[in-house]
C-alpha cells in the first residue's frame, strides 16, 4: 500500500494538535500547585511545557508541510520521505521532553527529533527548486 504523504502529514499534524490539547490539559491539572515538579521556573516543569508545546509546533510543521508538496511540485517519493520524517519528530521530541523531565540523562535523545525535523524541512526545500 503506497502512503499519499499529503494525507499521512495531514492526520499527523492534527494528531500532534490533539496531543497538544491533551497533554496541556493533563500538565493544566497540577499548575497551580506552586511546588509541582520543583516550581514553575524548575528545569523538569519547563521540559514539560516545552513537551506540550512541541505537539502543537510540530503538529503545525506536518500541516504546513502537507500543503506545501502539491503546490511546490515535490516528488511523491521524497515527499514520503519527508512525511515520515516528521512524523518521527512529532512522536519523538515531546517523548524526548518528558523524558529528560523525568530523568536528565535522558536529554542525549534530542538528536532523533532535531535530524528528524530537519531531515523533512531539508527534503522539502531541496525537491521544490
Amino acid at each position: 500500500m503506497e502512503i499519499d504523504p499529503v494525507v499521512f502529514s495531514l492526520r499527523a499534524g492534527w494528531l500532534g494538535m490533539l496531543g497538544g490539547v491533551l497533554s496541556g490539559a493533563l500538565i493544566g491539572l497540577f499548575f497551580l500547585k506552586p511546588n509541582w515538579m520543583g516550581g514553575y521556573g524548575s528545569q523538569p516543569r519547563r521540559l514539560v511545557r516545552l513537551g506540550h508545546i512541541s505537539f502543537f509546533g510540530i503538529g503545525l510543521i506536518n500541516l504546513f508541510y502537507a500543503l506545501s508538496l502539491t503546490p511546490l511540485e515535490v516528488p511523491v517519493q521524497a515527499g514520503r520521505w519527508g512525511s515520515l520524517a516528521l512524523a518521527v519528530a512529532l512522536v519523538s521530541m515531546p517523548t524526548c521532553c518528558f523524558l529528560t523531565a523525568w530523568r536528565q540523562p535522558m536529554r542525549h535523545l534530542f538528536p532523533i527529533p532535531v535530524l528528524s525535523a530537519a531531515t523533512g524541512i531539508v527534503i522539502i526545500i531541496a525537491n521544490s527548486f
